[in-house]
């Protein structure tokens, strides 16, 4: 199918998606969203993708939202709030449906997500990258949320996801102060999981996508949901599930081509069942 502004592709078990906006840093309008959406709603429905990587065409990852496009943004201003044409609830449904789509749908995907940031990422930007299960980055890599700069605060999720990716203090220093984070600080604190160079980003990221393409399906999928879940129940109940979960992980025959791959001394081959 084609998008006016992203790129789509699969490969061995790999999917790619291309934020595709160069000239506009790959701001997310309204066409954009509801791509993405279209998107993510593919590759959870594709039983051969295995793995999906975000990333960005050109220089930047993403430079957040089009602020043009905003719901109830008057003409040549910055935020939506601005608009005195709209009233409080008429913002807050705005905002509602321009930020609480892709976010969630990408937390709920089944499938593992990697966030391959190529360049900036600000704003809600910042968020979709923090909204993947994992991220990859060059020394071209920085993250900002500089919602608190001009008075705002981050409506996109940020302040449910960065305390997740980075830890209490450090996420509330990055919201506070509306900084960067570059890189080198992004791998140690944990945002990133692979840094690499520039030439050699994409290469890193595909090798780390055909690991985890090469696993089983089935219980990269449980995993995941029990890892999220498990932010949100106590031990007790976590472990019931866990038990649930492993029956079926048990009863698989994944399992059992593990087991005898193991035996073999070879590389398992997983199918999924």
């Amino acid at each position: 199918m084609d998008y006016s502004t992203i790129i789509y592709s699969k490969s061995e078990h790999i999917a790619t998606l291309t934020l595709n906006r160069p000239e506009k840093m790959n701001a997310i309008n309204p066409v954009m969203t509801q791509e993405v959406i279209q998107v993510l709603n593919e590759v959870d429905a594709d039983d051969e993708v295995r793995v999906l990587i975000i990333t960005g065409a050109g220089k930047a990852f993403c430079a957040g939202a089009d602020v043009g496009t905003l719901p109830g943004n008057a003409k040549n201003t910055t935020a939506a709030s601005v608009d005195a044409s709209r009233t409080p609830e008429d913002i807050r449904r705005g905002l509602v449906a321009s930020s609480g789509v892709i976010l969630p749908k990408l937390q709920k995907m089944q499938k593992p997500t990697i966030a391959m940031v190529n360049g900036v990422a600000v704003g809600a930007g910042c968020d979709l990258a923090m909204g993947c299960d994992l991220r990859t980055g060059s020394e071209d890599t920085r993250f900002m949320n500089a919602f608190i700069r001009i008075g705002l605060f981050p409506g996109w999720g940020g302040t449910w996801l960065y305390p997740r990716v980075m830890g209490l203090g450090k996420a509330l220093e990055f919201l506070f102060t509306g900084d960067y984070l570059e890189a080198q600080e992004a791998e140690k604190v944990g945002v990133l999981n692979k840094l690499a160079k520039a030439d050699e980003l994409m290469a890193t990221t595909m090798t780390l996508a055909q690991k985890i393409a090469n696993g089983p399906p089935i219980a990269m999928r449980l995993t995941k949901m029990q890892v999220y879940k498990g932010l949100e129940v106590d031990l007790e109940i976590a472990l019931q599930m866990a038990a649930a979960c492993e029956t079926i992980t048990l009863t698989s025959e994944d399992h059992k081509e593990g087991v005898k791959a193991l035996r073999e001394k070879r590389r398992p081959v997983f199918k999924g069942k």
